[in-house]
């Protein structure tokens, strides 16, 4: 098992070496050996040999937010601030942009609060299950969905959260999907059509990380701080990490954190989560005990476990 992750500077293998140092590596994602890197005015890396050496792949533009493969055929997606959603079917050697996420009826209104004249895609989660249905995070716009590869979009769904953070599929629970976002928690059982909040027994609102038991569809887990500016802040963050089984609430794991956890990754057995000041944590009972790794790799943005 081999831990990699992104710090906002560098790609990192835990235990092992830096590479990208400067490139402003924000976003990882993993298919196999090759490894993609999303970097802010970086554009897109990729590496065929699992992290060891990395090439540029060129794209129409340089901030890359979220990058992801698709389980079910393939496909790598690339998301960019301003929000625009690429696709490549041939592992990255070319790619066209899914130009229908600009036809969304609320396109004109996406608005990121620290830059108010732009938004990005924050996060893409293709289904594991089906090739044809996507789901889309728009930083801050909301949840978008494809169930016709790109050629459609439908707008923000209703009761998911809109100031989007994170996404993700259950790996085996097909139509299971989760979000973690700047104003709520919420998961839809029929894949991404509807959702219902998830809020309850949880006293720090504005969630970011996200991680889902690959065991158990009823057990996922996320991050959460007071307020964005606790979160992302000078000061002691007061995050903490929860999990959420069955039909909830939320039960907090660990926490208060004096960094914010930007990143969730879970194994079997185990679960990770990576902490703005470069902290490590793992945990070997879902997140009853949590033990800090020795390394300490700077700010981490991104988590991927191989």
């Amino acid at each position: 098992m081999e831990l990699l992750a992104t710090t906002g500077d560098a790609f990192v293998k835990v235990g092992g070496p830096t590479r990208l140092q400067g490139s402003g590596a924000q976003c990882l994602a993993l298919d196999g050996d090759t490894v993609y890197v999303g970097c802010r005015e970086g554009g897109l890396k990729r590496s065929p040999d699992g992290g060891e050496t990395f090439e540029d792949i060129s794209l129409p533009e340089r901030d890359v937010f979220s990058v992801a493969v698709s389980a079910a055929d393939g496909s790598v997606y690339v998301g960019t601030e301003p929000s625009r959603l690429f696709r490549s079917r041939d592992g990255g050697e070319s790619w066209e942009e899914l130009a229908a996420l600009q036809q969304i009826p609320s396109r004109p209104d996406w608005s990121f609060p620290p830059r108010p004249w732009t938004s990005h895609v924050r996060w893409i989660a293709p289904s594991p299950h089906d090739p044809e249905l996507v789901l889309v995070g728009i930083e801050l716009g909301g949840l978008m969905r494809t169930e016709d590869g790109g050629a459609s979009f439908s707008d923000h769904r209703p009761q998911a959260a809109r100031d989007v953070h994170c996404l993700a599929w259950h790996p085996s629970a097909a139509g299971r999907a989760y979000e973690a976002g700047g104003d709520g928690v919420a998961w839809s059982r029929d894949g991404g059509r509807s959702w219902d909040k998830a809020d309850a027994g949880r006293d720090r609102r504005y969630a970011w990380a996200l991680a889902v038991d690959p065991a158990d569809p009823e057990r996922w887990f996320v991050s959460a701080a007071p307020s964005p500016f606790a979160a992302h802040g000078s000061s002691p963050s007061d995050s903490a990490i929860y999990r959420w089984e069955g039909s909830g609430p939320w039960r907090a794991m660990e926490g208060p954190l004096d960094s914010h956890v930007y990143a969730l990754a879970t194994a079997p057995g185990r679960l990770f989560a990576g902490l703005g000041d470069g902290t490590l944590l793992a945990s070997d009972d879902l997140g009853e005990t949590w033990t800090q790794l020795g390394e300490r790799i700077g700010r981490v943005t991104a988590l991927a476990v191989r």
